[in-house]
């Protein structure tokens, strides 16, 4: 099994998946840019967060359309992009926002209970966390030659 193929068995079978759609977009996501040299266990936390629904899929799909074709080694300026997003976010889904930076930036993130946070945004988040331990518990993915 490739390392593609060990994290979507990781996260099914922890039932990380909220429906074929999920697994779809993240899936496509993960073959389309694992091989690419800014691809990392971090980045795959974020797609696996970015296939939760459509609109954050094609945010994720652009920015990494981008990051190809200008030959990117790394996430730099994706993390970059996810400071100015979370800037313009009006509402809680900035955790969203800073989960992704979290990620990107291999640190842990810390959700404060007390935070007023609606039940909707706080699970993705607590999935995302879940899917992130999952992953993590992976080896390292193979660099491209």
């Amino acid at each position: 099994m490739n390392w593609n193929e060990q994290c979507v068995f990781a996260l099914r079978e922890r039932k990380l998946f909220e429906d074929s759609w999920h697994l779809t977009r993240f899936k496509e996501l993960l073959d389309c840019y694992a091989g690419y040299a800014f691809f990392t266990k971090g980045l795959c936390k974020c797609m696996y967060l970015s296939a939760w629904d459509e609109e954050h899929f094609c945010i994720m799909l652009e920015m990494l359309m981008c990051m190809s074709l200008g030959q990117e080694t790394s996430v730099g300026d994706m993390r970059i992009n996810g400071d100015r997003m979370a800037e313009n976010q009006k509402d809680a889904q900035v955790h969203i926002y800073y989960l992704s930076n979290a990620f990107l930036d291999n640190e842990p993130f810390h959700l404060d209970e007390n935070a007023d946070i609606p039940a909707d945004i706080r699970y993705i988040i607590e999935r995302a966390l879940l899917a992130s331990q999952a992953i993590d518990e992976l080896p390292e993915p193979p660099q491209p030659l």
